[in-house]
């Protein structure tokens, strides 16, 4: 009944005009709806679907591959356990990747190579979470595959921080500072960024939405960054989020909220549903 207030929603066109022309779509860890989590299909549905970027998150096993992995270990996502540091690439394949439902599949457990060259050449991103340990390994593994333009680095860490572990392998990468706005030192931690470097975009996440940010984002826009928000779940957004729209077909408080505060890129958990409803507003084509 839910879903279809939402597709009642749509059908009606209700909501607001925007202002910006369009807002790019992100599937967190692809299409693990119809899919496993971070797992090829996830990736390639997500694609086949015209999201703008997946996300993923990146591992490394014991004979030190880049894999595709959000936890620390690999209980919750397939039918094996440990830690993935702790397998060889070898040893981990015996495992199957897990769907939604906690199902094992025939699905395993990717390299970081294996999801870029089946993405190289499409028209889709792809966001490198949980990457900042890696980034000299996928920076050599984008090179390699001729993909390095696809990708967008990110990490929730201080400009010093980035420069300091990184140096100068941060010119040559494509960078979003991931920054908690309900940090006192939120603000200026942006402005440091944009003194020092040109991020693709800034991902801004709140349990309060009472931000100056929130408010007035152009200081950011004006050089060329996008906001990137996160329709994921309440702490990242507080409480406009993606249930509210598809559940209780509440799109004024969910997208709505975050287009309107700026959100140039949205990272979503129902990456159909948003689609249609951009669509709808001709805000993604």
């Amino acid at each position: 009944m839910k879903i279809r207030s939402f597709l009642i929603l749509l059908l009606l066109g209700a909501g607001q005009a925007f202002a910006q022309k369009t807002v790019m779509v992100t599937a967190h860890r692809g299409d693990w709806r119809n899919a496993p989590e971070n797992s090829l299909g996830a990736f390639e549905t997500a694609a086949a679907m015209g999201v703008d970027m997946v996300e993923l998150d990146l591992g490394k096993t014991r004979d030190s591959v880049l894999i595709i992995m959000h936890d620390q270990t690999i209980d919750r996502t397939t039918n094996g356990k440990g830690r993935p540091a702790d397998y060889t690439l070898a040893e981990l394949r015996k495992f199957g990747l897990k769907n939604g439902l906690g199902r094992v599949t025939r699905n395993h457990i990717p390299t970081f190579k294996e999801v870029m060259l089946a993405l190289k050449g499409k028209p889709v991103m792809v966001n490198l979470d949980k990457s900042y340990p890696y980034y000299r390994e996928a920076y050599a593994v984008l090179k390699e595959t001729g993909t390095l333009k696809q990708a967008v680095f990110k990490a929730e860490v201080t400009y010093p921080m980035l420069h300091q572990r990184y140096g100068s392998l941060i010119d040559s990468i494509t960078y979003m500072p991931v920054v908690n706005l309900d940090k006192a030192d939120a603000r200026a931690n942006i402005k440091d960024y944009l003194q020092h470097m040109k991020p693709w975009a800034f991902e801004l996440n709140f349990k309060s939405d009472t931000s100056s940010v929130l408010k007035d984002n152009k200081f950011i826009t004006r050089t060329g960054a996008r906001v990137w928000l996160n329709a994921l779940w309440t702490s990242l957004n507080a409480g406009h989020e993606d249930d509210l729209a598809v559940e209780d077909g509440n799109t004024k408080d969910s997208w709505d909220w975050l287009i309107n505060h700026g959100a140039a890129v949205i990272q979503t958990d129902r990456p159909k549903e948003l689609l249609q409803y951009l669509r709808s507003k001709h805000l993604h084509k």
